[in-house]
């Protein structure tokens, strides 16, 4: 958990979490804090983990996964806050499109997954 005075909850795996903190620290350099939580599993998920920090961080949450989005982190998310006793806003960051080969930096950006990406989600997402 990376946390200061937070707008956002950044939901991402181990293999999203370098898009999150690359995310974090362009931010943070903006002046504008958010918070990143690595749920360890996807399967189970921490559900009140989830809901804690949404609840914290004003209901807005983000999540981050470098496959397609059934199935996947944001799913297990939504379902999580789906039970939340508060409005919460979502928004999932995965593949969208058929997978191809490339340098890693480009497929990140290519599919609104690295941290310039993340990080425009969140301005977005607090406007």
């Amino acid at each position: 958990w990376y946390q200061r005075r937070v707008r956002e909850a950044v939901v991402s795996t181990q293999s999203t979490g370098e898009s999150a903190m690359g995310a974090y620290a362009t931010l943070a350099g903006e002046g504008t804090n958010i918070r990143v939580m690595d749920p360890f599993t996807v399967k189970p998920l921490d559900c009140e983990a989830v809901v804690r920090n949404a609840r914290e961080c004003g209901g807005r949450v983000i999540t981050v996964e470098d496959h397609y989005p059934q199935g996947g982190l944001g799913e297990a998310v939504a379902g999580a806050l789906s039970s939340a006793d508060f409005i919460t806003n979502q928004k999932i960051l995965a593949v969208r499109e058929i997978p191809r080969s490339g340098p890693p930096a480009v497929l990140l950006d290519m599919f609104g997954i690295s941290a310039n990406k993340v990080a425009d989600a969140v301005r977005e997402m607090t406007k």
